[in-house]
Parts: C-alpha cells; sequence; structure tokens
C-alpha cells in the first residue's frame, strides 16, 4: 500500500487500517485493484494488483472525472452523484465516494459483476468514511496556529500595493 496526500496526512495506524478494509474488500467482491483517491488528484493508497499504466496521471483523471459528474449532477438538479461506472469490454471501474474527501476506485475484470461490487462497496464506504472522518477531525484539530512570517510580510505588501 503507498500512502500520502496533499491537506492532510495519517500515520502508519491509519494506513493499516485502510488496507484491512480494502483487502477485505477485493476478497469479497472479486474485484482486482482498489485505489483511495483524493479530490484534488493525488494517489493516496492502492491495494491488490499493481496497476499496469501510470498511477499518478490516473488518479488526476479520476479526480478531474468525479469533478465533472458532480457538475452534471448539479445541472441535473442533484448535488452530487455518490457513485460513478465506467463498463470495459474486459476491464471496469467503479468509484465511489467516501466522506466528500476521498474517492474509492475499484478496478475489476469478469471475475466479478458490477452487482458485486455495488453490494461490497455498501459494507466498505462506511468504513473507509469512518477512518477518513477520524483523520480529518484529528488532523483539523491538530493544526499550529499559522504564523506570519514571510507570507504574512508578503500579504502585507500586496495589501499596501493594492491600497486595501
Amino acid at each position: 500500500m503507498s500512502g500520502g496526500a496533499s491537506s492532510w496526512a495519517f500515520g502508519e495506524q491509519d494506513a493499516r487500517r485502510i488496507q484491512v478494509i480494502l483487502n477485505q474488500f477485493l476478497i469479497d467482491s472479486n474485484a482486482r485493484t482498489a485505489l483511495i483517491v483524493d479530490r484534488t488528484g493525488q494517489l493516496v493508497a492502492t491495494v491488490g494488483e499493481p496497476p499496469v499504466f501510470d498511477s499518478t496521471a490516473f488518479a488526476t483523471l479520476t479526480a478531474a472525472d468525479f469533478s465533472a459528474n458532480d457538475q452534471l449532477a448539479r445541472m441535473l438538479g442533484e448535488p452530487e452523484f455518490g457513485a460513478l461506472f465506467h463498463q470495459g469490454e474486459r476491464e471496469s471501474m467503479y468509484l465511489a465516494d467516501v466522506a466528500r474527501r476521498v474517492i474509492l476506485v475499484v478496478l475489476f475484470d469478469n471475475r466479478s459483476t458490477l452487482g458485486l461490487v455495488k453490494l461490497r462497496v455498501r459494507t466498505a464506504v462506511p468504513e473507509l468514511v469512518k477512518v477518513f472522518t477520524e483523520m480529518f477531525s484529528r488532523d483539523a484539530s491538530a493544526s499550529p496556529p499559522v504564523e506570519k512570517g514571510i507570507l504574512g510580510d508578503a500579504e502585507d505588501e500586496i495589501d499596501k500595493l493594492f491600497g486595501v
């Protein structure tokens, strides 16, 4: 499993919890790979068969796909689509929102079915939501106060330039 994200971090225990949930999901759903991608396009975790493609580019495209579909949902009067499905001839992909901050991406082939993946996602997503919600609240409460420093000085200079 690989880990990392831009606006929040998780520790070894969080990574283990995510890995256990995703490994069990893969066993139960007979899917090949499960990835966690944050909404900014960062790959957070990969479990199962390693992808045979550029996972960084894939994560970026996945986040963009989910974002575009959020816009489509709004156009249809929906606040969002909680899940997306893309079916290929041999490979398929199911994406599910997790805690409105990350996306569970499931890659599966004809060894599984959409119905089985959707059924198992219903168990995995609430477990992942719990882990990520705990991480987000812990990270928010542990944020150190922002020091003025160079950035604050730069903001002051910009304010002076624009007469603010």
